[in-house]
């Protein structure tokens, strides 16, 4: 008999016990829902998260990166506060389910996918994480290998090259990749520990570069000052949008595996107010420095070097140097770790739950974020924003299109727990896949990146007039596109299905003692 599934007053869902489950081959301890007395993340402990995923050199980058297209700092900032507070609509809707029935976003995706079909979007979102994991290494590399050329002097960085790059940038990156390593095998728990005492240090090195920066170039009146290269006319509109979509991408990954981190949240209450402070507090933040410290470099060096790491090592003080970029490593190591090496680790063990650990999901991460080559990725910002970027966030938002409608409008917010492990059970489906599902996230998917296009005078890997000529206009708003198609597609799709009646036969028995009226929060 399937275990009773348990109604908490603060409306967090439960199971009274695992024990007939752990013979299904959908199963796995780390993969089982969080029971409600560990599920003890505070609003705190949120915002920290969010501080760790934040300020780090890819986000600076990102910032970075749009001075460099020829923005100016105000639109700049509008374009990057306007795609998180965007982007933070489905997070939070995603959140929810998480929060609610403690299980991790692949566990979550088969409730729509079906149980095998769930592989498709956690696969999705895990091959683009390790891409981002390998990104977030190598400029987390180039920093060691900045900051052990400060101390170890010229013989350092004239190192004999290897692939077109000095050994000693290659030895950086390797160190970088095992110490994240070493921590991830440690599991879940130790991610959780780092990230609360390295997020209120991750800030330091992003400070001292814009004050060194500021005082270089008399003050922000002179930066704040410079004017757009773009103007407010055409130029600008047609840059703004692929920025935009690029902006809301950054997190478009977060925004489908919130619930990887919301499964240990100690209410919806607390996750959202952790989330609420965090991710536009945070980002807004990188974005003001990276955008003023970037213009400040390109009034002070005459190029807008978009790379923090680079930038440092224009610096006369070797101390402010090393200072600077030991902060920067913290960042990284923290937002890699939390964005993306959970969320894979879990992908990839709901791919094979009796063979793939948390630990040895994490290690797979590893191995094909060496593989993608992510140099080539982060080496120029058309490519890092229109191609990179663009193409997955549109992907993913297809994704998420299907999560919202399925969780929110079908499922009414009511998910069947032990079903979500039973073979042929709720959600099997036809043969553990849903087709409706699949279609879906396939229209959104074209839709979004069908009309894939380079601009003119760029170096990318779409044609100029895009894969599909004539949906080369949505290209422009992928993640929009994606998440649109995805979300009516899949609602017209399953018009005749059961929706209704399944939520009519999920019963949750009230708790009967394990957490009391002290428990509800919001």
């Amino acid at each position: 008999m399937a275990p009773s599934q348990i109604a908490h007053p603060d409306g967090r869902v439960d199971l009274r016990d695992t024990a007939s489950l752990r013979g299904s081959r959908f199963f796995n301890s780390e993969l089982a829902p969080v029971p409600v007395e560990k599920r003890t993340w505070t609003t705190y402990n949120y915002f920290a998260l969010w501080m760790g995923m934040a300020h780090n050199i890819p986000s600076y980058a990102l910032a970075s990166s749009l001075i460099a297209l020829g923005m100016n700092w105000l639109q700049a900032l509008i374009t990057i506060t306007l795609g998180n507070l965007i982007v933070l609509i489905p997070m939070l809707l995603n959140s929810h389910a998480g929060t609610k029935y403690g299980i991790p976003f692949p566990v979550f995706a088969r409730a729509f996918y079906g149980i095998r079909g769930a592989n498709l979007a956690a696969l999705l979102r895990a091959f683009i994480a390790c891409g981002w994991f390998g990104i977030q290494t190598w400029v987390g590399g180039e920093a060691i290998y900045i900051l052990v050329g400060k101390l170890a002097g010229n013989g350092w960085r004239q190192a004999t090259e290897v692939g077109g790059q000095p050994w000693t940038l290659w030895l950086s990156f390797g160190v970088f990749w095992v110490a994240q390593m070493l921590i991830i095998w440690r599991g879940m728990e130790a991610v959780r520990r780092f990230e609360n005492w390295t997020a209120p240090l991750v800030s330091v090195g992003f400070l001292i570069l814009l004050a060194y920066v500021l005082i270089k170039a008399g003050g922000p009146g002179p930066i704040l000052a410079e004017p757009a290269k773009l103007g407010w006319g055409a130029g600008f509109w047609k840059v703004f949008a692929p920025s935009l979509m690029a902006m809301i991408a950054f997190w478009s990954t977060l925004s489908l595996n919130m619930p990887d981190f919301t499964r240990f949240g100690g209410s919806q209450a607390k996750q959202v107010r952790g989330q609420l402070l965090g991710l536009p507090t945070t980002m807004t933040f990188i974005a003001v420095v990276a955008i003023l410290t970037t213009s400040g470099g390109q009034l002070l060096y005459g190029e807008a070097i978009w790379d923090p790491a680079r930038l440092a090592d224009r610096f006369t003080s070797p101390a402010l140097v090393v200072v600077a970029l030991i902060a920067l490593v913290l960042a990284t190591i923290s937002a890699n770790l939390a964005a993306n090496v959970v969320s894979p680790s879990y992908d990839f063990s709901n791919a094979f739950p009796k063979r793939i650990t948390f630990a040895v999901g994490g290690l797979l991460t590893g191995i094909i974020g060496i593989a993608i080559q992510p140099w080539k990725l982060y080496s120029d910002p058309n490519i890092y924003i229109f191609a990179w970027l663009g193409f997955y966030g549109g992907i993913l938002g297809a994704v998420a299109g299907v999560l919202v409608a399925g969780y929110w409008v079908r499922r009414r917010r009511t998910l069947d727990l032990a079903g979500l492990y039973t073979e042929r059970g709720r959600y099997w489906f036809r043969a553990g896949w849903s087709w409706q599902a699949v279609l879906a996230t396939l229209v959104g998917a074209v839709l979004a990146v069908g009309g894939a296009y380079t601009a003119p005078g760029s170096d990318g890997p779409f044609p100029a007039d895009g894969f599909i000529p004539f949906l080369k206009p949505f290209y422009d708003y992928s993640w929009v596109a994606g998440l649109a198609g995805g979300f009516v597609v899949y609602l017209v799709l399953t018009l005749p299905g059961r929706a209704g009646r399944e939520r009519e036969e999920i019963r949750e028995q009230p708790d009967q003692g394990r957490l009391g009226a002290a428990a509800v929060d919001g």
